[in-house]
């Protein structure tokens, strides 16, 4: 077992051991560079549908498996965590990217490419819950809400500036390039990580169930392929499998996974009396993570829903090519992200609810207003709103960060991570799944009764929003019942250090 130094920590801006803070911004870099990839297909989607012959349906699935994968894989991290050093967790963690990374960029079709980006997803869902698990072991709890501020601005701007970059590159190079430009930087990061990476806290043995990770990943995956299956209703080209329709295809594939997910919570509740749970559920007994978590899960269904449908809308319904389609993302995308820092310094001072009931407020009006776009709308108008979306979604991230893991005693911060992304990526998937299934059904519809693309779809795009907008009243009901965490729950515990070998 390796056991954390507790001496006494040199203090810096953060009062972070300098050693640690390295290891915080390696991470926080390849982080980065990973989630990156989460929503560069977002653009890309309309270019595959086209240059590999695939429908609408099964081009999402370059983000909705990305997104699925990593929720499959997120859960087990609460266990390698612990079983693991922070060092081996790391160079596997981007040791699967880059292979993913790979696949993709000499992918022939479809299936290889699908696949990569499985292995891809595999690597990301690894690294955010070691990024949070980490900060939150070295970070003191005044300073949570600053460093917190810097994971927020990874996993706002990284997905968010996805179909900026795409769309530059889509405009003049073909898809492989989206692979090939991250491909280096990748590896670069991986050498980094082998060269420079110190173990922070402390390892144990424990044995993994290998029935609970079987369970979680038909759960996550039947549920969110059944949401993909209702939304092919309108859809008169959906093939029927063994005779049934799609639509009942989905609701028993749905109905199916909520079952497993049922059996996978029994078997987490059981193993855990005795601290073997592959996802320790001791978390949710924490009433401030709970909420926290909720919030976190449906903004994420709307965050991750909007960076998809959004680029479909402005390409198909608009008429705009896939460069203007990233331009009209790229301001809301740098705002959110170098407003991160600003916000975890807002909550230090103030706490969470001065910046999520506006945010969540914010983020409701943005997409009750979507919900009203035809192929008519102004862009300067789309990229003025999308922009003060951002700004909501940034005031949403830290405090949420912050406040859910705070609330936890130290034991539980893996798995509290691990839950929190897990059901982040669950919440994105869905999200997805249902938005581009409305406009999906409904442009296909129309497009069956003799309408163009964009005036068929354009009902579809406001139906969508529409359905968003209302699940935006869930965060914002909610927000009013997350606080700070007491100073019993955020006790300024030793640190973890990193080893000296």
């Amino acid at each position: 077992m390796t056991q954390p130094n507790t001496a006494s920590i040199p203090v810096n801006g953060t009062g972070v051991d300098p050693k640690a803070m390295r290891v915080i911004w390696l991470l926080l870099v390849a982080a980065f560079v990973a989630i990156l990839n989460e929503t560069t297909m977002g653009i890309a989607i309309p270019h595959l549908n086209v240059d590999l012959g695939i429908p609408p349906e099964l081009g999402q699935w370059m983000t909705s498996a990305f997104m699925l994968s990593m929720a499959v894989i997120i859960p087990v991290t609460g266990f390698l965590l612990q079983r693991f050093t922070t060092r081996q967790v790391f160079i596997a963690a981007m040791s699967l990217f880059s292979l993913g990374t790979l696949i993709c960029l000499v992918a022939p079709g479809f299936t290889v490419l699908l696949t990569g980006r499985v292995v891809q997803a595999l690597g990301t869902g690894i690294m955010m819950p070691l990024l949070m698990t980490t900060m939150m072991n070295v970070v003191p709890p005044r300073s949570r809400g600053r460093m917190m501020g810097r994971v927020g601005l990874v996993i706002s701007l990284a997905p968010a500036i996805g179909p900026t970059l795409s769309g530059f590159i889509l405009e003049t190079l073909s898809w492989r390039w989206l692979f090939a430009i991250i491909l280096p930087i990748a590896l670069v990061s991986l050498g980094l990580g082998i060269r420079w990476m110190t173990n922070l806290g402390e390892t144990r043995h424990m044995p993994i169930d290998v029935l609970s990770i079987v369970l979680s990943g038909v759960a996550f995956g039947s549920i969110v392929f059944g949401l993909s299956q209702l939304g092919t209703a309108g859809d008169a080209e959906a093939v029927a499998v063994g005779g049934m329709s799609p639509v009942a295809l989905g609701g028993i594939l749905l109905a199916f996974g909520l079952v497993m997910l049922a059996l996978f919570v029994w078997c987490q509740i059981v193993l855990q009396r005795n601290d073997r749970a592959l996802l320790d559920l001791r978390v949710m007994k924490s009433r401030n993570f709970t909420i926290a978590v909720i919030i976190m899960a449906v903004i994420s269904m709307m965050m991750f829903g909007t960076l998809t449908l959004l680029p479909l809308y402005l390409q198909d319904v608009v008429g705009l090519d896939a460069m203007m389609s990233g331009v009209i993302l790229l301001p809301g995308a740098v705002m959110m992200g170098l407003l991160g820092p600003f916000m975890g310094r807002i909550y230090d001072a103030r706490g969470p609810r001065v910046l999520l009931v506006p945010g969540t407020v914010i983020v409701a009006s943005a997409l009750l207003f979507y919900s009203s776009v035809s192929q008519h709308t102004p862009w300067p108008v789309l990229m003025a709103v999308q922009t003060v979306m951002s700004v909501g979604m940034a005031m949403c991230f830290t405090p949420l960060f912050s406040a859910s893991l705070g609330s936890l005693p130290r034991h539980l911060y893996s798995h509290g991570s691990a839950t929190l992304n897990t059901l982040q990526q669950v919440g994105g998937a869905t999200g997805v799944a249902i938005l581009i299934g409305l406009y999906s059904g409904i442009l296909h519809t129309g497009e069956a009764a003799g309408l163009s693309a964009a005036e068929a779809g354009a009902p579809g795009i406001r139906l969508a929003f529409l359905c968003a907008a209302g699940l935006a009243l869930v965060p914002l009901t909610l927000s009013f019942f997350v606080r700070r965490p007491a100073d019993s729950e955020e006790a300024e515990a030793p640190v973890a250090q990193p080893e000296t070998n």
